[in-house]
């Protein structure tokens, strides 16, 4: 078998997006994904802490 040793076709890159992305946007995009996690985080620990303190000493 003369052509064993013959090399095959260049192998495909599993990620080739031609896109470039703006990375003003990306950070933009991120900035606001890490507001509203900040935001639900916030008000998690807003109820957590409503839930514990709801003994407010007025009622008999």
């Amino acid at each position: 078998m003369a052509g064993d040793d013959a090399p095959g076709p260049a192998p495909a890159v599993a990620n080739d997006n031609a896109v470039s992305l703006d990375p003003a946007g990306v950070d933009a995009a991120l900035t606001r994904i890490a507001e509203a996690i900040g935001r639900h985080i916030a008000r998690e620990h807003l109820r957590a802490r409503k839930a514990a303190n709801d003994n407010d000493g007025n009622s008999k």
